[in-house]
Parts: C-alpha cells; structure tokens; sequence
C-alpha cells in the first residue's frame, strides 16, 4: 500500500508526498531529514489518500502538483481530514 500525502506547516505551507510508510516519513520531515521541508517545522498531516501500487500513487501526486485548480481544491475541502 503507497499512500499520496498532503502536510501542512505551522506557518500555512503545504507538501505534497508519497510513502509506503505514512507515520515514518511524517517523523523524518519532522525531524529536518528531508531537505525541502526542514525549514517549515513542524507538520502535520492534513490529507491521505490510499493507493495498491507506487505507480498510480505517482500518477496523482504529479496530477496535484501540475495542476493548480485541483491544489486549490484539495487544499481547501482538506481542513479536517487526516
């Protein structure tokens, strides 16, 4: 199982992601080990999304970041759902 997952930082930022292991990257963005959210701690997340294969879990992470309507979107109906 792969999941897309959305993060959003205490100063409103957001990072869209895939993982097979959610809880585990949540505590290396957390703990500055990836290098493009080290600045912005710390996250939560704010969306999850599940997927059978890497692929398809890919395919829609691109999607959300190529397409800003469907950001926008997702950013806004994603208040409370984790």
């Amino acid at each position: 199982m792969f999941y897309l997952y959305v993060l959003q930082s205490k100063n409103g930022r957001h990072y869209i992601g895939i993982t097979a292991d959610l809880e585990k990257r949540l505590i290396k963005h957390n703990n500055g080990g990836v290098r493009s959210t080290k600045s912005y701690r710390p996250w939560q997340v704010i969306y999850r999304e599940g997927f059978i294969d890497k692929i398809s879990a890919r395919k829609r992470e691109i999607f959300l970041k190529r397409t800003a309507k469907a950001r926008e979107d997702l950013f806004r109906d994603s208040g409370a759902i984790v």
